[in-house]
């Protein structure tokens, strides 16, 4: 019986798992120098846990069990709620704002596509307790790092910023009720995503009429916080003087991010709302530049979670970025380093001495001389490796050919081959990507400063 991996999951083998590696020491690099801790939590939870941040609902979107107590879990498909629920139970101990990262395996019930499958890691940062926009600024500020870490630049990607606030505040201006406002964002958050007469027909069957998804369109298309007091007045939605709830957050925003030196990365789009109903302040999206892909990262404020999971009401914001997306583009966009598809190894210890003898040559004594030339091998790759020098050898060193070795040092990616002289006492080192050969090298001072040769 032949059994394949399950649909929506990955086999890493090694060439996928030195770009799974590769990709989150970088975000763990950039985490780190941002001031972030990390931290992680168990892969399942109480079904309950995920039910109160996104409604019962979301147990047909996660895969979920009953254990042998009887008890309802699931898997975890995010890993916000794990973080809230950590926070909450020392919420009084925890100096704050807590900034904290995690990279999570993360598990959803859905179709696998391009871009979204079932099984996922995903790099989260957070900013709790504190409730200045410069919190914000600082978590996209954190991402714009990442994907400048990962070769990504203002021509790959653009981060969308919209503001839930202000959308929530025009809607209540264009006459949305209240009770239709969490039914009515997510329909809005779809625009960018479907064809313009498929958005008109979702926004009237929530309950929308054709002037109310005028003004929303007009609206959704404003280039910048500037833009909206400005709107709503021309059109009488607001006086003069009144202030529009979140576009002084918005415009506070854009001034800092100017700060942080990243103008290239953003624009302001309102057609980003973000589907999740816990957000409450800016939120944000990352695309590539031609959004031919779906987004490669999304986060916002939610400044509720901590209290609708049984803490109190503490400012909050973050963002999760998933590696499904993030290794399409960056492999679409030759931005992943040649070196990182094949093994790399600083050295391979080669055994010159072949146990085949030659025409007239004692058969005892070649045996000999090639087992203590393999000997020789196995402390030189010993005391390499307790230096941390990634070094290999054959394991059949005790006799192969020098030519054969010298073929599988090539194969196994290492950057140098060092060959032990007969007389024990020198090395020649072969750089195999030049081809050039030092010989007469002594092994003590070889292994006393093995970078020099590297």
């Amino acid at each position: 019986m032949k059994i394949q991996a399950v649909k929506g999951t990955r086999d890493f083998y090694p060439q996928e798992m030195r770009l799974r590696n590769w990709i989150m020491d970088a975000w763990r690099r950039v985490s780190i120098r941002n001031g972030f801790e990390e931290y992680d939590g168990p892969i399942f939870e109480y079904l309950d846990l995920f039910a109160a941040k996104s409604g019962p609902e979301i147990a047909s979107q996660l895969f979920n069990f009953t254990d042998r107590g009887g008890r309802n879990l699931a898997i975890r498909p995010e890993i916000t709620p794990t973080l809230a629920r950590m926070v909450n139970a020392k919420i009084n101990s925890l100096p704050r704002p807590i900034k904290w990262f995690s990279m999570p395996r993360l598990c959803r019930a859905e179709n696998p596509q391009k871009g979204r499958l079932r099984e996922f890691f995903q790099w989260n940062i957070d900013v709790i307790g504190e409730n200045s926009v410069l919190a914000d600024a600082e978590c996209i500020y954190v991402c714009v790092d990442a994907m400048r870490e990962l070769g990504l630049t203002k021509d790959d990607v653009q981060i969308r910023i919209g503001s839930r606030a202000v959308t929530t505040e025009f809607l209540k201006l264009i006459g949305v009720p209240d009770e239709k406002l969490d039914s009515i964002l997510p329909v809005l958050d779809k625009r960018a995503k479907v064809p313009d007469e498929a958005f008109v027909e979702m926004a009237k069957n929530a309950g929308l009429d054709d002037k109310q998804i005028k003004h929303i369109c007009e609206f959704q298309d404003l280039p910048a916080a500037d833009a909206v007091k400005e709107y709503m007045i021309q059109h009488a939605l607001v006086t003069g003087g009144g202030v529009v709830p979140g576009v002084g957050e918005l415009q506070q925003l854009e001034e800092i991010l100017a700060v942080f030196g990243i103008r290239d990365y953003w624009a302001i789009d309102f057609k980003v709302v973000r589907g999740l109903a816990y957000y409450t302040g800016i939120v944000y999206e990352v695309f590539d530049k031609g959004q031919s892909m779906r987004a490669l990262a999304g986060g916002g404020r939610y400044d509720n979670l901590l209290e609708v999971l049984g803490g109190p009401k503490v400012g909050a914001c973050g963002f999760g970025m998933g590696d499904v997306v993030l290794g399409i583009m960056l492999e679409e966009k030759g931005k992943i380093p040649k070196d990182l598809i094949e093994q790399r190894l600083d050295f391979f210890v080669i055994n010159p001495d072949s146990a085949r003898p030659k025409d007239g040559q004692d058969s005892n004594q070649v045996a000999n001389n090639a087992i203590a030339g393999g000997r020789r091998v196995i402390e030189m790759v010993t005391q390499l490796r307790s230096r941390g020098v990634a070094t290999d050898f054959d394991y059949s060193c005790f006799g192969m050919p020098l030519g054969k070795q010298l073929k599988e040092a090539n194969r196994r990616g290492a950057a140098k081959a060092v060959i032990i002289q007969p007389d024990g006492q020198t090395v020649s080192i072969k750089d195999l990507s030049t081809g050039s050969q030092k010989d007469g090298v002594p092994i003590k001072d070889f292994l006393e400063n093995p970078g020099r040769a590297s």
